[in-house]
């Protein structure tokens, strides 16, 4: 049989472009509403439809490599803004105690957690990919149809296209024409709360994704929070209660009401946790013993990296970790990378091996994180500001390395049921990272200096939930009572069998960004019914939600494209 190309300078190159477009575009997402998408299938389409129609090649390897190298971006990019601009946040409240970090700082953590994320992966490959047969991997399976689909999916880079460009003019002329308000926020008096809507194709394609299940309990913790606790809060407290005479319905929101949220996040993060952890142990043994057998006589075609590689770049990057002042963890912090890395590398693949990457546990991964490195931080002196930045440091790097591992398990999969080369993915998958790296300590420094973390445009959740929990840890004063309200509504959430997170990030978020959610939802829920399928969805034929991953894509690029124009016309 004819050999096909794989790993090629075209292929290279395309990869990483893609790999720093949607990086980009799902750092602004994830800034926005504290979610991103799997860039997988929509990178597969838009390489066959370069590679296929444009340059006339039809490698389906060399399609899988694009794919490979492309979706690092964004898997990279949600680890680093669910926590790094934690440290812009400090700054911006006490200058005098956090400075704002440049580029080099969070060039150095991206690229240490990608590459730790990929190297640890190598080894879990043969057990969880070749030899568990449990382990459906959802997206890859879908990525790899849709590359084997081939004319169709050449037929569906138009759709996407089509969604990154309606998407960029329609942000354009909202968010710089100013042609149409983006934002609607109405106080309702008579109730004491508040509803809102937000003119975004990129949410109305991230209700599509999600579905209407997920859309519904997101849009019922808005209502929740801005319908239900804003008028016991501002009847209950009298500096809410002023605020609210006095016009003041962010500042009920975004000094009371956001905690319950953030609360409710955390407990659900935890008992997400605890849950899995029986499931953890027992995929990190049998990881440990399978990869303890190694490769055998393996033909070349199907190995890995070579171990000594593999255990040489693990140290080397510990050890870098520790020894750069940029990356401010210090010893106890890169010994506690290396262990909270290892562990969560074996349980994020495995995860997303059972659920796919969208529903991969990484911020409760992240929190529990957190939570010991800010404590043994602390008990060995660390404390203030210095202990503070260690602890979101330290959190970063291993929020990327379990997103990382995620995405490498499942392209390595849809290589696998491609017959693709392993080794080659596996170098993919470091061009992906490094290229994506170099690109999101940009990205992150020009939305800072736009429009700033915390703001209406980019309210960073996440980050600020991350924020919130060292704080919380390290002494700051906080609104425990609204925090415990979120833990006491997770708990009861769990008891009735509700998913805890969803309704808890509609909490999080302002109103208007959980209704344009549910719109995008309910079309999904209409289009289902009128003759489409889950099935038709899940592996990539769904036209409406390729256009979705265009719109969310179209109004990423658009927003730091306009990120760049405020800061020049200034």
């Amino acid at each position: 049989m004819k050999s096909q190309k794989e790993l090629t300078p075209t292929a290279i190159i395309l990869g990483a472009l893609l790999a720093v477009v949607f990086g980009a575009a799902n750092a602004y997402l994830g800034l926005r509403v504290g979610l991103t998408i799997s860039a997988s299938v929509p990178a597969a389409v838009i390489s066959m439809g370069i590679l296929r129609i444009i340059m006339r090649r039809d490698s389906i390897l060399e399609n899988n490599m694009v794919q490979t190298i492309g979706s690092a971006g964004e898997s990279l990019a949600a680890g680093a803004i669910f926590t790094l601009p934690a440290l812009y946040l400090w700054a911006q409240e006490r200058p005098a105690e956090f400075s704002v970090p440049g580029i080099l700082p969070i060039t150095l953590i991206a690229l240490a957690g990608g590459l730790l994320g990929v190297l640890l992966m190598v080894p879990l490959r043969r057990p969880l990919i070749v030899e568990d047969a449990t382990l459906p991997y959802p997206e890859g399976l879908a990525c790899a149809d849709v590359l084997r689909a081939g004319e169709a999916g050449a037929k569906h880079t138009r759709t996407v296209f089509a969604g990154l460009g309606l998407a960029l003019v329609a942000k354009f002329a909202t968010g710089w024409l100013k042609l149409v308000p983006e934002t609607f926020l109405w106080p309702i008096r008579t109730l004491r709360g508040a509803f809102g809507l937000e003119l975004s194709p990129a949410l109305l394609g991230v209700g599509y994704i999600v579905g209407p299940k997920v859309a519904v309990l997101l849009f019922g913790g808005a209502m929740f929070g801005w319908m239900l606790m804003m008028p016991i809060v501002s009847a209950m407290i009298p500096e809410a209660q002023a605020m609210w005479d006095a016009g003041n319905v962010k500042g009920v929101w975004s000094n009371y009401v956001r905690y319950v949220g953030a609360g409710a996040i955390a407990m659900g993060g935890f008992i997400s946790l605890v849950r899995s952890m029986p499931l953890f142990a027992r995929t990190f043994k049998d990881s440990l013993r399978k990869a303890r057998k190694g490769s055998g006589a393996e033909s070349v075609s199907v190995r890995d990296l070579p171990m000594r590689l593999v255990i040489g770049g693990l140290v080397c990057t510990i050890i870098f970790i520790w020894a750069v002042p940029a990356v401010p963890v210090g010893l106890p912090g890169a010994l506690l990378i290396a262990l909270f890395g290892f562990f969560f590398a074996a349980v994020s693949a495995r995860m997303v091996g059972l659920v796919g990457s969208s529903n991969n546990p990484v911020s409760g991964m992240t929190i529990a994180t957190l939570v010991v490195a800010t404590l043994v931080l602390k008990m060995t002196g660390s404390t203030g500001a210095v202990g503070m930045v260690a602890a979101i440091a330290i959190g970063a790097v291993v929020c990327i390395v379990a997103a990382i591992a995620g995405d490498t398990a499942q392209d390595l999969k849809t290589g696998h049921l491609l017959g693709a080369t392993p080794w080659k993915q596996q170098i993919g998958e470091f061009i992906g990272v490094t290229a994506s790296a170099l690109a999101i300590g940009g990205v992150l420094v020009l939305l800072h200096r736009a429009w700033g973390f915390g703001s209406d445009a980019i309210s960073a959740p996440q980050a600020t939930l991350m924020k919130v929990i060292v704080e919380g840890i390290m002494g700051s004063g906080l609104p425990w009572n609204m925090l415990a309200v979120g833990v006491v509504l997770a708990i009861v959430l769990t008891l009735f069998r509700v998913p805890v997170m969803p309704v808890a990030i509609g909490i999080y978020l302002p109103v208007g960004l959980s209704v344009a959610m549910l719109a995008g939802g309910l079309l999904r829920y209409a289009v289902n019914r009128r003759g489409g399928t889950e099935a038709a969805t899940s592996n990539g034929e769904d036209g409406g939600t390729l256009f979705s991953a265009g719109l969310i894509a179209g109004e990423g690029l658009c927003g730091i494209l306009l990120a760049a124009l405020s800061l020049i016309c200034r």
